[in-house]
């Protein structure tokens, strides 16, 4: 059966709806934005009401270059007429070959990165396993160390190291083998961070054991936008060195962009020894993720760690459309930068108006944290109401998230401000302020005062 996404989908039960009868209780965002949607196009949404929607969501962060890019978009649809082999596991294919060529060219040897690259499955989830697999593997300790308010994905091993407590009672069983420690700013200045680690690593009488990994993510997509400064990137992997630690960095939804950099931890001019990519790495919203591996450390047996799903090449030929499309030269990077200060400004500017809320995050991964934790979602659903997506993240859904699209216009990446703002005030009254900016673009008020010295150990 055809189905024409501009027409309503087929009815449920006579006086019932299809999904409330068929789909499980574990939905989530149709209960925020429970419009049927039908079509979309770079940053808007149709729903078959006839109502548009902004989209300051980006697919949670795996539409980069917005809805049906038109240049990913006929690769694609050239490809598929083709005939061209759409499932191979791991065998060679020409995409295949396209791709890795697209990415080594344009992504790692710009930035004079040495990996290897392994196709672990579709999904960040699966780059995470991978990685911590690996870790224990190569080193051969269990142990693996992740922080506070981290989320790295829903499986058994990437639960293990999310900080989130209602997404890891998800998982029924006990959560071993791994240990939280601060992220940058847990302690608003007071305490060194990686004093503790610092002292228990290198004390033969402490009884914590070496760990196999740390890993981390820049920003906190899910953990309430906390974003790491570079001196403490730089502090953690001379840490990690310094003790025989790998170090993984989580990158499945900072990167490919999001930041401004193709990779969130350039600018602290480190080099893990395994990222983890995917969401946006297919530009298209299709089902695809890389796990980057030092040379040395890809020691795997054929096969010992492998997955159905792990070789899309509608995947492959959408990413390297979008890789020679967007990542050729610094033209992209420039211009996602541009529209990252933008966005800080405009948030800047609304939260000046409202007592102790925070511009938080990083690029076009940036948000407002309010002081009563209920405020960020009820002006979420207020800006639904007026045709903006925008979803929530923080331990209590305190920060209001924007995640736009990194092909956004400046004219619509304006309209989306003004709606969160006129949704901010009709839930948190009139702004006190509304003619100054607020903090710095990943700032906090405790961060401002904090020493900004490059020794952050």
């Amino acid at each position: 059966m055809s189905i024409d996404p501009t027409t309503s989908s087929t009815p449920g039960p006579a006086g019932g709806d299809i999904f409330d009868e068929l789909e499980s209780q574990v939905r989530s965002y149709c209960r925020g934005w429970p419009a049927t949607f039908t079509t979309a196009a770079g940053s808007t949404i149709q729903a078959e009401d006839g109502r548009s929607y902004l989209d300051f969501f980006a697919g949670a962060g795996a539409l980069n270059y917005g809805h049906n890019h038109p240049v990913l978009l006929d690769a694609l649809v050239d490809y598929l007429r083709s005939g061209g082999i759409v499932h191979s596991l791991d065998m060679h294919t020409v995409p295949k070959r396209a791709f890795l060529t697209a990415f080594r060219d344009r992504v790692l040897a710009p930035r004079n990165l040495d990996y290897k690259v392994m196709f672990p499955g579709p999904t960040g989830a699966n780059c995470v396993e991978s990685a911590l697999k690996l870790a224990r593997k190569v080193t051969g300790r269990q142990h693996v160390l992740s922080f506070t308010n981290a989320f790295h994905g829903m499986t058994l091993g990437a639960l293990s190291v999310t900080g989130n407590s209602m997404k890891r009672n998800g998982a029924g069983l006990p959560l071993t083998n791994t240990s939280k420690i601060p992220y940058d700013d847990y302690f608003s200045g007071a305490t060194e961070d990686f004093l503790w680690l610092e002292r228990v690593l290198g004390d033969s009488g402490s009884g914590v054991d070496k760990p196999a990994a740390i890993i981390v993510e820049s920003v906190q997509g899910e953990g309430g936008l906390s974003a790491a400064r570079p001196e403490w990137l730089r502090a953690l992997s001379d840490l990690c060195r310094e003790h025989g630690i790998l170090l993984i960095l989580d990158d499945v939804q900072a990167g490919c962009g999001r930041t401004g950099d193709f990779f969130s931890f350039e600018e602290a001019g480190i080099t893990p020894d395994i990222v983890c990519l995917s969401k946006s790495i297919s530009g298209f919203g299709l089902s695809m993720a890389l796990t980057l591996i030092r040379p040395e450390l890809d020691q795997w047996e054929p096969g010992e760690h492998n997955g159905t799903f792990r070789g899309q090449n509608t995947s492959f030929v959408t990413a390297t459309a979008a890789l020679e499309e967007f990542w050729s030269d610094g033209t992209f990077a420039a211009q996602v930068q541009e529209r990252a200060t933008e966005l800080h400004d405009g948030l800047a500017r609304i939260a000046h108006g409202y007592e102790d809320a925070v511009v938080k995050g990083r690029g076009l991964l940036t948000g407002i944290r309010f002081p009563d934790p209920t405020a960020a979602g009820r002006i979420a659903a207020a800006s639904y109401e007026r045709g903006l997506l925008v979803e929530t993240s923080g331990p209590e859904d305190e920060v209001l998230k924007t995640m736009p699209a990194l092909t956004i216009t400046a004219d619509e990446l304006r309209s989306g401000i003004d709606v969160i703002a006129a949704a901010t005030a009709e839930v948190l009254g009139a702004p006190a302020v509304t003619d100054q900016a607020g903090p710095g673009p990943h700032e906090t008020p405790a961060q401002q005062t904090r020493p900004r010295g490059e020794d952050n150990k």
